[in-house]
């Protein structure tokens, strides 16, 4: 027998986890505990702090959302007004020294004449084969022609996509798209080049709220805080070494066992074969791939220049900088650095040259967050990716030369981006029912792999609505229907709906039951 036996077993504490354990609190029914090998809840949704005190997220997140009950669990766990700034998303592309307004291939009109005919001349073209097309494209790089067109495919959907999933277009599938890339209108664009006009905001992310304190990861760890303590093992004595599968018996780095009837599983899919020890899994999971993250900050002496802004976060498609995307992390709060009165000493100028005095001033302070893929097909220099990256915010007159920089940062996440590669589908049509076959439902941005249902709104939904599949058989629409999802607002759940018991045993089964009159 195990130390712990419980109906339901949670692996891993990120927005996947937690929206598991959200919702088995919630209809209170079968027994359950959430395991994880950090102290702190958010998985790829954390933040860290420098020593300086400038907060870092992995990665550039924000929160919108498809789905009501991911907002309810948010403002049960943040519910003061101030616990929240709201934003406008405001994105730009660099290219050839200049802002073009996001999304790059709705803005054409702003870029220099020569494009402009190069980008109106392939998307005519490609308009014109779309209406004779009688087979969908094949990959990601035929979905970019036939959408995009030559012109705007060369100039900025290869070079940039390449930068971000550190794998060539034709290596990908396009199933995933759906509404994470904007297809372009013709007529509006050549509308626009006459007439020198802008294309307004595109996307579920045009408005977007984002935490006043402690990042993105202080979300999840409000999120955690409303869970039961008994219920929750987070740090050494969370962290999974061995799943026996047909045991049903998860054994804990400190030698304690958990015995389960269901289990759902949010690590990556990859590593929980190699834990179960299943070949068979191991095998089919080296089939599925990843590229790496790496997140590198800048905290900066002075106020944020004129020509930075409000600026949320930016594309860099060229080849004279490294990183992929820049967040201004500091206009998403003013607590995301430190305050103005603090002292820091100047590191160095951002050319590399030394401070004429080790002196410790004050502020203000204004911050820069960058993102770097690397992957078997997309090499980085890692010791030297701190430094070229801040030479890239020199070529892109992101900071001058004389800047002094009082912080910085950078972390390597090894898996970064599930990508959708066309052997992808392929291996998640096999390898998912085969552990469910095992009572495992592996869901999450890696557990279940899926990049199109892999923001936190979604990684949440998988886990709620995992629960709900296990205890009641309900359809999991995240997981198997991401374009219907995306395109609606799922209002069906809410935190505040009453449940009733079905069943009083071990695998008791609570129902959430929709009351009169409720939205």
């Amino acid at each position: 027998m195990a130390d712990i036996n419980v109906d339901i077993l949670v692996i891993g504490a990120g927005p996947t986890g937690l929206g598991a354990a959200k919702r088995l609190n919630h209809i209170n029914g079968p027994s359950w505990l959430i395991v994880d090998a950090n102290e702190k809840a958010g998985g790829l949704a954390s933040t860290d702090v420098t020593p300086e005190g400038f907060l870092y997220d992995v990665g550039g997140h924000v929160i919108f959302s498809h789905y009501k009950y991911f907002d309810d669990c948010l403002d049960e766990a943040l519910p003061k007004e101030d616990d929240w700034y709201h934003h406008q998303r405001i994105s730009y592309v660099r290219y050839k020294g200049q802002w073009v307004p996001y999304p790059f291939q709705n803005n054409i009109s702003m870029l220099p004449k020569e494009d402009q005919v190069k980008c109106i001349d392939g998307l005519i073209d490609a308009a014109m084969a779309a209406r004779v097309a009688t087979t969908k494209p094949k990959d990601f790089d035929e979905w970019i022609l036939r959408t995009c067109g030559e012109g705007v495919a060369d100039i900025f959907m290869r070079p940039y996509n390449y930068k971000v999933w550190a794998v060539p277009t034709t290596k990908m599938q396009c199933q995933w798209l759906g509404e994470r890339v904007a297809a372009p209108d013709v007529k509006l664009v050549t509308r626009n080049v006459i007439l020198n006009k802008v294309a307004g905001n595109w996307g579920p992310n045009a408005t977007f709220r984002f935490p006043a304190r402690d990042g993105t990861g202080g979300i999840w760890i409000a999120v955690a805080n409303t869970l039961p303590e008994e219920k929750k093992r987070f740090g050494e004595k969370g962290e999974v070494v061995k799943v026996d599968a047909h045991k049903k018996i998860v054994t804990l780095k400190d030698g304690t066992t958990v015995g389960y009837d269901k289990l759902i599983n949010t690590m990556a899919v990859d590593h929980l074969a190699e834990k179960m020890g299943d070949r068979e899994l191991i095998t089919l999971s080296k089939g599925l791939y990843y590229s790496s993250t790496h997140v590198i900050g800048v905290g900066i002496r002075g106020e944020r220049p004129e020509r930075i802004g409000d600026k949320c976060w930016l594309y860099f498609p060229e080849n004279n900088c490294p990183f992929y995307r820049a967040t201004i992390f500091s206009n998403y709060s003013p607590y995301n650095q430190p305050q103005a009165d603090v002292k820091l000493p100047t590191l160095y100028h951002a050319d590399g040259s030394k401070p004429a005095s080790g002196e410790a001033k004050e502020g203000p302070y204004w911050s820069i967050m960058l993102e770097v893929s690397q992957s078997t097909m997309k090499p980085v220099d890692e010791a030297n990716l701190l430094k070229d990256c801040i030479q890239g915010l020199i070529n892109t007159e992101m900071i001058k030369p004389e800047d002094e920089i009082v912080s910085t940062y950078h972390r390597k996440f090894d898996h970064g981006y599930p990508t959708p590669t066309l052997e992808r589908e392929g291996v998640l049509k096999e390898l998912l029912p085969k552990l469910q076959a095992l009572d495992i439902w592996s869901r999450g941005r890696f557990g279940s792999w899926r990049y199109e249902v892999g923001n936190q709104d979604h990684s949440f939904m998988l886990g709620v609505e995992a629960v709900d599949n296990i205890v009641s058989g309900a359809v999991e629409l995240t997981l198997n229907y991401p374009d219907f999802v995306n395109t609606r607002q799922n209002t069906e759940r809410r935190l505040a709906q009453k449940v009733y018991s079905v069943a009083g045993s071990s695998g008791s089964s609570d129902i959430p039951v929709r009351s009169s009159g409720q939205a």
